[in-house]
């Protein structure tokens, strides 16, 4: 594509209206009106059209999809921070540069991550669903009986920007903050978290209270929270995950929750998206919501605005700013 000719992109699916405006006016956009996600065929139809591809996290991009692509297509911009859905690889062995939209997602994932640590051991959901259904009848001293979280210890899975933007909120919350990486993080942030390091999953997971899942989905953190960690759990332990739905065994995670071997549990994703582990449905101790940590205004904004960017320096020739790469890859001409 020369430098003075516009675009054509195609987004997936709908995004906020002021971001769809801003498209419309700067590229050649073929928008997603219907909000329904695009098949496999209309995936391939699509890349083989466009200079520019637009999908979010419900788009599978494979390397079918990849080869599938027609000589102008030169930029996958995703709008969202994770690609384990984006065949990265396959993409830039193809000349294909692949964006994301990196920390715009980190509070308001916090914030939500917070409020199910907050909401699972006082059984909030369980009180709203009895209110619901007419079963308040006044106050009783025994009813709904959960646990307090001050003084309870923490166990982070994934001490990255969402796993320290969560240890920030739970010590302001009186939880005693643990955590499990790759590797530990710098000394002045584990000073600064009051945070303890295990190397050791399953000790850690032995040791805590309630445990928070904010690592990224790979090939080694599949199913890392199976059958055989949960049994590791005490009964009362809590276990949320805003992360991804693939890193928990949910069919053992049912059955935990079902047996009384874990306390509850609190889930925005899940392993097979959207379908949800029947086990899970009529359990009275896990909430469930629709993948919604992120989901503000505020943040859908601001990752539409990311995606903006990484078109326009694209289109101009520039550096793209959130360029990400396969491992052991290195940098080559943004155009």
């Amino acid at each position: 594509m020369k430098k003075s000719e516009n675009p054509h992109v195609v987004v997936t699916r709908k995004l906020p209206e002021e971001i769809e405006s801003r498209l419309a006016d700067l590229f050649q956009s073929d928008l997603n009106s219907n909000d329904i996600a695009m098949t496999m065929d209309e995936l391939k139809a699509a890349v083989a059209k466009c200079d520019v591809l637009v999908p979010t996290v419900t788009d599978v991009i494979n390397a079918d999809i990849i080869e599938a692509a027609g000589p102008n297509l030169r930029l996958i911009a995703n709008f969202g921070a994770g690609t384990d859905h984006i065949d990265v690889a396959a993409a830039h062995a193809k000349g294909i540069i692949v964006t994301n939209t990196p920390g715009v997602l980190t509070e308001d994932t916090a914030d939500f991550t917070m409020a199910l640590i907050l909401a699972v051991p006082r059984r909030l959901v369980e009180g709203d669903r009895l209110t619901r259904a007419g079963g308040f009848q006044g106050w009783t001293p025994t009813r709904l009986r959960g646990h307090r979280v001050r003084g309870k210890k923490l166990g982070i899975v994934g001490m990255g920007r969402i796993g320290q933007a969560v240890a920030r909120r739970a010590s302001a919350f009186g939880l005693e903050v643990h955590y499990h990486n790759r590797r530990p993080v710098s000394a002045p942030i584990e000073q600064e978290l009051q945070a303890t390091y295990w190397q050791e999953l399953d000790a850690m997971l032995e040791a805590v209270d309630i445990v928070s899942i904010n690592c990224p989905s790979t090939p080694e953190t599949h199913h890392l929270i199976n059958a055989d960690r949960l049994s590791k759990m005490s009964p009362s332990t809590y276990i949320v995950n805003t992360s991804r739905g693939d890193v928990i065994d949910e069919a053992a995670l049912a059955a935990a929750l079902a047996e009384g071997r874990i306390g509850g549990a609190g889930l925005d994703v899940y392993e097979n998206a959207p379908k949800v582990n029947p086990g899970l449905l009529g359990l009275p101790n896990v909430i469930l919501a629709p993948h919604i940590a992120s989901s503000t205004h505020e943040s859908r904004q601001e990752m539409g605005e990311k995606v903006l960017i990484n078109i326009r320096a694209w289109m101009d020739h520039h550096k793209v700013p959130d360029r990400v790469l396969p491992p052991g890859s290195t940098f080559s001409k943004a155009s």
